[in-house]
This record gives structure tokens, sequence and C-alpha cells, in this order.
């Protein structure tokens, strides 16, 4: 089992860091958002400090990768590899509904989950992660679903933060645990990962975006604009006028 872990997430609103040394754990949780790209580095410097360590004694660096907050994974990920590089250390990249998943499974005792993420634009990240499996957390497949579309099994757990947003459009009886994606869980799942192989080189190491697009090309916009404009000066047939009455 790896002894020298650091692990950090920044895909919501809360930046999340965690060192293992051995049987001590340090970590920390605050604000994150367009403030991580400034506090994050110094935040770890000190944390490896209090723990003992330098970047060149870790076994891996573990990190978010998404899905999330376009900016925090881009974030997470230069950090990750410019960390990496330096100290000639393998990557773990870690699936943030896994570590939703892990962090309820931890508080709450759910073996069952399905994490779901507020994605923004009317819209969740989802994934079903099953700890009874033998693959448990490994097995996740990250979707971008319409809160109503989330497909829950019998018996199965909700974790996440998408309840004060979508909380009523969510499919209800099942119960519902408000937690992050954390450090302190992507540092619980990093041994299975890492002995099932899922570390990777800095320069392999990518975000987990799953939403591709989230704006429209100047072209794009112009298309639509010139389309919106030819409907509007199309003169109504009378088989309009009938359907709109």
């Amino acid at each position: 089992m790896p002894e020298r872990l650091l692990a950090f997430d920044t895909s919501t609103d809360v930046l999340s860091v965690a060192v293992r040394h051995g049987d001590r754990v340090l970590s920390h949780s605050g604000a994150g958002g367009a403030q991580s790209s400034t506090t994050l580095i110094p935040l770890i410097q000190q944390m490896l400090r209090e723990a003992g360590l330098t970047l060149g004694m870790l076994d891996a660096i573990a990190f978010g990768r998404g899905p999330g907050s376009f900016t925090g994974l881009r974030t997470a990920c230069a950090v990750a590899q410019g960390l990496a590089f330096g100290a000639g250390l393998r990557l773990l990249p870690v699936d943030t509904l896994a570590a939703v998943a892990d962090e309820a499974r931890h508080r709450f005792g759910v073996r069952q989950v399905v994490a779901v993420l507020d994605a923004r634009m009317d819209q969740v990240y989802a994934a079903r992660c099953d700890f009874e499996a033998p693959e448990g957390a490994m097995a996740v497949k990250s979707e971008l679903l319409a809160p109503e579309a989330l497909d829950v099994p019998a018996g199965w757990a909700l974790a996440g933060n998408a309840f004060a947003a979508y909380g009523t459009r969510l499919p209800a009886g099942s119960a519902r645990h408000e937690v992050l994606p954390t450090a302190e869980a992507m540092l619980r799942l990093a041994p299975a990962l890492l002995a099932a192989g899922h570390d990777v080189a800095p320069a392999d190491a990518w975000p987990l975006y799953v939403r591709d697009k989230v704006a429209q090309t100047t072209d794009e916009r112009a298309a639509l604009k010139a389309a919106a404009a030819v409907t509007a000066a199309t003169p109504a047939t009378a088989d309009d006028h009938e359907r709109r009455s």
C-alpha cells in the first residue's frame, strides 16, 4: 500500500487537499473556484512540510480529473502535471463522481451510490458506484443528464451537491446525502486504483469534461441569428395560423 500520497480536488467551489504519510493524514478544505489557481500550490507546499515530506518522497499524486468545473479541472490537471514532471512522479487521475460516492460510503455507510453533481445549464453529472461489486469505484461511467433522466435503482442512495438546485426534479424515494468530492476520498480510493494500474505519466493525464461544449462559436451564433431572421421574415401560411390558434 502506498504510504506517501498527495491528493487534491478543485472541481467544485470547494478546494480540497490531503496528504498521507504512513498512518497520518492531513487534510484541508476551503474556498475554491477562481481562488484555486493561486492558493493551491502554496497550500500543497505547506501541507507537505507539515507532513514531513518533499515532493520527491511521494509515491504518486492523485487529482480530481472531473467531471466538474472546466476551470477547476484544468487547474488541478496543470498543477498535478507540473509537480509530477519536476519530481519524476506518476499521476493518478481520479473520477470526481467516484470520490463523491466514496465520501458517502465513508460518512454514511452506503454501499451502492448514484453520485450526482450540479453541472449547471439545467443538467447534472451522474455515475453509479457499486462498492458491493468486485471492481468497486473503478467502474465509474460519468454521464451528463437532465435531472429527470437520472435512473436510481431501488435501494441505492443519492449523493452529491445537486439537491438544492434540482431536488424536486430528481427521482424520489432514495436516501439523499449532501457530499462533495474530497481529497481524503481520493486517498482512500488510491491504493486499489494504483494496484489496478490506473496511474499514468504526467503527459498522459487529462481532465474528464463529459460536457464537451458550453458555448457556441462566433460562426455558430451568426448562423443561428441568420436562421432566426429568415424565420421571422417568412410569411405565415394558413397552416401556421391554424397551428397557432
